[in-house]
Parts: structure tokens; C-alpha cells; sequence
């Protein structure tokens, strides 16, 4: 896949860029490894500072981080303003929380005294997708900076602008040279990097297959991972809902970054008792739709990221309808430029078909009926990620048995799913392991070091 901007709404390629060399990307590891040498020595203060200046950066050019990632990837721009924001916020979180995670403990231990420290690993090499072109790497970037560790980007190759956009935030903010570099490179170099001696660890948010390679990668040469891979979460709604705050969540979950989003809502299951109501509003929410420009404030849902995506998400929903599924609305391409796809409700699934085992990425919501919490979760469970769930209940039973039976990283009740800086973020199964964000998170990338000063019949008089 070329480096280059190719912007979605149109097809025209805006820019291209030369991948790094191997002799470059050398370098750059040789250089982090310096940076690393000083930065791990670092007052927590001093990070802190400069995080906060990498958030004040971010809302002084919100509009044009936006704009970049609404040219790459297509993202409405309102969402992708929203998208700067929150990494703002992050940073700001971690420069007032970390001291907090990383602080040293002292424990009880049998015959002396016994401390916890947590210690930076060294350099992180991180491989980023494109749906949050920014969100995505400021979550893995901003607790590992804090904690003490250098960081070296691999992005998508569809998003170059804003990998390098990225490193200039960090630059601008005041980190020394090197503890953050954008490497415009292409996935065969991966491998490479997981193996050479001067990363100590890596992560990945990207697909299933893109997590499986790297994990073995990452195995093979003994390094710590975090991997946050597909997701095909399930939106469940029983009886006691609020069925008209459901339904209306129920169209933004799915229909949000264009549907492109691993903690979207993908599998609607919905008891008999509210089908029918609920169906009603979220189809005709799913029809009002906005499609268009994404440059256009007023669009809600814009195009796919790439030609192959749309390809696949088409070839996903004509087996799924070939095999007995109905289209509620939409259910194909839209004509014109521009790599667009219909706002889609499936409902009646069949077993087997590529709505009920593979995860649709783009704006198709597929639609089970249930007549009981039991097969609500059968149907939630039986997929093969489990990255996030959305349970809408009253019921204080239905709440418990949701968080105690769904098989997912995540559970929120009469709520959307979505990532925030507070909350560990990561999934089981396939979907991934590990943790981002929170106080898990931030403790993913260092050494916990355990210490210990024996006093006893044996200690050393010398010491006394």
C-alpha cells in the first residue's frame, strides 16, 4: 500500500510520500534509544509540563488537526474537531494523574521491608490504524511518554499527514528529540522492528490478522504487547428500556466515524417485547441520516476510508442477503465519487452468514429478536470478539447478570460505548489483550520492580 493522501469523498490522490529507508529507520531506532538514555531520568514534573503544553498546542489548531484527518480518512469534520479535543483532554489527565499511578509503594513482606516501583521500559514501538488518526496514537502516547519511555509511530499508510501532524505536536511541546517519531513506513517493516534489540515492547489497535502477526512477532523475540483488535459489540435492549433514548443511541452507535469504529455498535438484539417500537424509531433515525461531504459541518456520516473497505463491507451485506437476510434501508453504494455507502439495517440474520460471525466495518447495523435475557446473551456471546457491549435495562437483575455473563472488556449500561481517559479500554478473545488507558494502562509499558531491605539475624552489622 502507497504512503499517500487519498481523499475518500472524491478518490484523488492529494499527496504522496517516500518510505524511510532501512538505514533511516535505523537511525531513528538508534536515536530513541538516546533520548531514552536521559528521558527515563526525567522528573515526572518535567513530562507533566510539557504534556500540558501538548494539549494547549492541540486546541490552538484544532480546526487544521481536523481538517487533515477529515482529507485522510474521511471522518465528518465536527467529529474529527471532537477527536482533537479529547486528545487535549488526555493529555491533561495524564500530566495531573500520572504521578499519582507511577508513585512507589512500600508492602508488608516476612523479614523486612518491601517497596513497588514502576520504571520506564524503554523505547515502545507502536502500529496505528487510521479510523482515529489521532485518538488512536495520543492513547498509547501520552501515558508512555509520561511513564518515561520513548516512542516510535508506525501509522497507517493512508494517513501520513497526520503521523507526522502528530510528531509535531510532541515536538513543538517541548520533549526532548527523539522520545517521539513518526516512521513513514509500510506494515513488511514491522517485523523487523519487533525484532530488533532496541524496541522493548510493542502495540497494536488494527485488525484481527494485523494482531495475530504481530503477537507473533512479538512472542517469537520475547516482548511485552498490547493488542486492541476488531470488535462486533452488541447493543442489547430489554423490556424496562427508555426505548426512545435506545433507539436514538442506537443510530449514533452504529452510524459514528462512519460506522468505522471497533466499539461500535454492530449486533442490535432487542427483546419482543419493544421490537417493534424500537425498530420503528431506529430505522427511520438510520433513513434520516445525513450523507455527504465530510468537509460539510452538517454531514453525519461520510465516506469510507479506502475503495477496499467499501468493497468488502459490500461483499459482506450481498452474502448476508443472499443467504436469507432483509434489507430494511440502504444495503448498497452510493454513486458518484468518493468511496460512500448507504446508512444499512439487516435483520433477519441467518447463522453463519458474515453479519453474524465477521465484523461489518462501515455503516451497516445488523438486528437479532429475542424473547429472553438468556438468548439475548447467547447471541452477544457467540461472536468471537468481545471488545465492548451496550446493555439497556432497568431491571437491577438483567444489569448484574449483563456485567457478570457478557464476554467483553467493556460493559456499559443505558449508555453508549466509548473510550475515555478514566477507564481501562481493551477487549477478550479476539478482540485483543492488554489495557489502555487509566491507571492499567499506564502501567502496561513499565517495569514493576519489586524491592526489598531484609532485616534480620543475618543482616550485615556493617549496614547498622
Amino acid at each position: 500500500m502507497p504512503i499517500a493522501t487519498l481523499n475518500p469523498a472524491t478518490g484523488e490522490t492529494v499527496r504522496t510520500f517516500d518510505a524511510l529507508t532501512a538505514d533511516e529507520i535505523h537511525d531513528r531506532l538508534s536515536n530513541a534509544v538516546r533520548a531514552f538514555d536521559s528521558y527515563r531520568l526525567s522528573t515526572l514534573g518535567s513530562r507533566a509540563v510539557c504534556m500540558r503544553n501538548a494539549s494547549e498546542i492541540l486546541i490552538s489548531g484544532k480546526r487544521r488537526y481536523a481538517e487533515l484527518m477529515t482529507l485522510e480518512m474521511g471522518k465528518p469534520i465536527g467529529a474529527a474537531v471532537a477527536e482533537v479535543e479529547k486528545c487535549a483532554f488526555l493529555c491533561r489527565y495524564y500530566a495531573e494523574k500520572a504521578p499519582h499511578f507511577l508513585a512507589s509503594f512500600a508492602v508488608d513482606t516476612i523479614d523486612g521491608e518491601g517497596a513497588v516501583y514502576f520504571q520506564p521500559l524503554g523505547v515502545i514501538l507502536a502500529v496505528m490504524p487510521w479510523n482515529f488518526p489521532f485518538w488512536q496514537v495520543f492513547r498509547f502516547a501520552v501515558p508512555a511518554l509520561m511513564a518515561g519511555n520513548t516512542g516510535i509511530l508506525k501509522h497507517s499508510s493512508n494517513v501520513p499527514q497526520c503521523a507526522l501532524a502528530v510528531e509535531e505536536v510532541f515536538a513543538s511541546a517541548g520533549f526532548p528529540d527523539g522520545v517521539f517519531q513518526t516512521l513513514l513506513t509500510g506494515s513488511p517493516a514491522v517485523a523487523g522492528m519487533i525484532a530488533d534489540p532496541r524496541i522493548a515492547a510493542v502495540t497494536l489497535t488494527g485488525s484481527e490478522n494485523a494482531g495475530r502477526s504481530v503477537a507473533e512477532a512479538a512472542g517469537r523475540n520475547l516482548k511485552k504487547a498490547v493488542l486492541e483488535l476488531g470488535g462486533s459489540d452488541p447493543f442489547i435492549v430489554m423490556p424496562t428500556a427508555n426505548v426512545g433514548a435506545a433507539a436514538e443511541t442506537a443510530v449514533k452507535a452504529r452510524m459514528i466515524n462512519n460506522g468505522q469504529s471497533c466499539i461500535a455498535a454492530k449486533r442490535f438484539i432487542v427483546h419482543d417485547e419493544v421490537y417493534d417500537d424500537f425498530m420503528s424509531r431506529f430505522v427511520d433515525g438510520v433513513k434520516a441520516i445525513r450523507v455527504g461531504d465530510p468537509m460539510d459541518s452538517e454531514t453525519e456520516v461520510g465516506p469510507l476510508a479506502t475503495s477496499d473497505i467499501r468493497e468488502e463491507l459490500t461483499g459482506q451485506v450481498d452474502r448476508t442477503v443472499s443467504l436469507g437476510a432483509k434489507v430494511l434501508c440502504g444495503g448498497k453504494k452510493l454513486e458518484g465519487s468518493g468511496f460512500y455507502y448507504e446508512p444499512t439495517v439487516l435483520v433477519d440474520i441467518p447463522d453463519a452468514s458474515p453479519a453474524d460471525e465477521e465484523e461489518l466495518f462501515g455503516p451497516v447495523a445488523s438486528v437479532w429478536r429475542v424473547s429472553s435475557i438468556d438468548q439475548a446473551i447467547e447471541i452477544a456471546n457467540r461472536s468471537r470478539y468481545g471488545l465492548g457491549a451496550s446493555a439497556w435495562t432497568y431491571n437491577p437483575v438483567e444489569r448484574e447478570r449483563f456485567v457478570r455473563d457478557i464476554q467483553s472488556g467493556m460493559v456499559f449500561l443505558n449508555g453508549m460505548v466509548a473510550s475515555e481517559p478514566s477507564l481501562p479500554f481493551g477487549g477478550v478473545k479476539s478482540s485483543g489483550y492488554g489495557r489502555e488507558l487509566g491507571e492499567f494502562g499506564i502501567r502496561e509499558f513499565v517495569n514493576i520492580k519489586s524491592v526489598k531491605h531484609a532485616i534480620g539475624p543475618h543482616q550485615d552489622s556493617r549496614t547498622e
